[in-house]
């Protein structure tokens, strides 16, 4: 099994360790032989039974559903049969996977459609994740596999995109020799000259960081959409320059997109069907857009209320807010307009100061709770989540017991907890010493996911008795008699179906039992 990483998310029943993917250890045979039907079918078990970005997708193909998914995609690509295919695997945070649905705008552009089967592709892509170490050394196996791929189909090209790609270039392309593209998350628009570079022999890259791109003007292909909830991008890069983190140095500085452009795609979004929308950057607080036609400049408050407006039935989220950009104003407008959810992402990081100072998150502990005081003053139904780093470089115990109380305080509805994986080329990596021992890292981290799954259950049975307008996404995981949805507060109900819904449909849902993880309830 490949290495893992601990970041608890929320599935039906329980909170689980987030599992990125597991890779086979793979030996290099003298000759590669065609695979055989019953090969190939456990070949592609391997290959899809833990792909991200292939979620609540079912497993083997279904001849009775054909024309959902899978050929909803190559219908709205515009390819046809016999044309050239793409594979495209996608890791790491929201970003990404919101990148890929660009990718996959300026490939279907070019007559390329997507595939879920590697093994049918022309064109095979993964957009990588530089956060931790751990996610570097997945993607690597995950390379060699493809490797194999390429070596029984001649002709197949492999392609690196997204943070790994600026950070590890030379070695992908000259050394290891494992790819032919090498893509930044800049340089999406240039994919097709680079693979038509490849396909002559050349080896192709572009890894340009841009201080204008955004992709305003691409609309996403949605690869991998219930056609209820969509990600919208509303910038890209990061200035906060946190000093354990590689971002800034993968994704470039921070530039805003066109807020009307933003809109514009809320609004066709919700004409096509779909009930939610995300807004997605690495800080959404510090967005910040001018028109050039009156220099009038769109604060992050105005964009949503914006968002909002669209029509009172379509939901608004937003990730991922930092503490120190995060304002009451925000908070206001928030309160102001039903659609948009009581649910935000605050990322801690740690709960003790001097640790913060050391990670120049640019805020302390006080300033901080002083943020969680203010969404319960003004937003007392909402919902907090947080980003956590345990065993960061000379955390004592006592600072690492900072970080459990600020999590009792704070009543986090979930977390994602990690151990700290120093990262090449950061400012951590050059001035401290990542002199924590990793026995005493892992030990922190389990503290710490045992604390959340306790606030979890306690923060979900104390939902007990009380009903909420619930978003129908789909069948729920354990039974098509089911739906699941999510409440105002991002929180998974399951509840039993009734004629006469689908999903995209709004329904009032009494919470009868709750898990860590889950609220059970019925339809009222």
């Amino acid at each position: 099994m490949g290495e893992q990483y601990s970041n608890s998310r929320r599935e039906e029943g329980v909170v689980v360790e987030e599992v990125l993917f597991h890779s086979a250890k793979l030996s290099q045979p003298e000759k590669v032989l065609p695979l055989l039907p019953i090969e190939r079918k456990k070949t592609r078990q391997m290959l899809y039974d833990d792909n991200p970005t292939l979620v609540g997708i079912p497993k083997e193909i279904d001849e009775n559903r054909q024309g959902e998914a899978l050929f909803w995609e190559d219908a709205r690509s515009g390819s046809t049969a016999g044309g050239k295919r793409f594979y495209i695997e996608s890791y790491g945070c929201q970003m990404n996977f919101s990148d890929s649905e660009i990718v996959a705008s300026v490939l279907a552009e070019e007559g390329f459609s997507p595939t879920r089967f590697m093994e049918e592709s022309d064109l095979i892509l993964i957009n990588t994740c530089s956060i931790r170490e751990k996610a570097e050394e997945t993607v690597r196996k995950r390379l060699r596999m493809f490797d194999l791929e390429k070596r029984r189909r001649p002709g197949v090209l492999v392609g690196v995109l997204g943070c790994m790609a600026e950070r590890l270039k030379k070695k992908f392309l000259e050394e290891e020799k494992l790819v032919d593209i090498v893509v930044g998350p800049d340089a999406y628009r240039d994919l097709p000259k680079l693979i038509a570079g490849a396909e002559d022999g050349e080896k192709g890259i572009n890894v340009f960081l841009s201080r204008e791109e955004t992709y305003a003007d691409i609309s996403p292909l949605r690869l991998d959409s219930n056609g209820v909830s969509a990600f919208i991008s509303i910038m890209r890069g990061c200035d906060n320059m946190c000093s354990f983190c590689v971002v800034p140095y993968t994704r470039g500085r921070e530039r805003s997109r066109d807020a009307f452009s933003i809109v514009a795609e809320a609004a066709q979004l919700f004409e096509q069907g779909y009930r939610e929308v995300t807004l997605l950057g690495q800080n959404v607080d510090s967005y910040k857009w001018q028109n050039p036609e009156n220099g009038h400049v769109v604060s992050f408050a105005e964009l949503l209320e914006m968002t909002a407006l669209v029509h009172p039935g379509l939901r608004v989220r937003f990730s991922t807010s930092h503490p120190k950009d995060m304002t009451d104003e925000v908070l206001h407008i928030m309160a102001r307009h039903e659609n948009i959810c009581n649910y935000i992402h605050l990322p801690v990081q740690s709960g003790n100061s001097r640790i913060l100072d050391l990670m120049n998150r640019t805020y302390d502990r006080e300033w901080y709770l002083g943020r969680i005081e203010a969404i319960e003053r003004i937003l007392p139904d909402c919902a907090i989540s947080s980003d956590i780093i345990t065993g960061f470089c000379t955390e004592t115990e006592e600072e690492h017991r900072d970080t459990l109380s600020m999590m009792e305080r704070a009543n986090y509805s979930m977390s994602y907890m990690f151990a700290y994986s120093e990262r090449p080329g950061t400012p951590a990596a050059k001035k401290y010493e990542d002199d924590v021992p990793e026995e005493v890292k892992k030990r922190r981290l389990n503290e710490v996911i045992r604390l959340q799954n306790q606030i979890s259950l306690r923060h979900n049975l104390a939902d007990v008795g009380k009903t909420f307008r619930v978003l129908i996404e789909g069948d729920s995981k354990r039974s098509d008699q089911e739906f699941k949805g999510r409440n105002s507060q991002n929180k998974m109900i399951v509840f039993p179906k009734q004629p006469g819904l689908k999903p995209g449909d709004y329904v009032n849902v009494l919470v009868k039992s709750a898990t860590g993880a889950t609220l059970l309830g019925e339809m009222c």
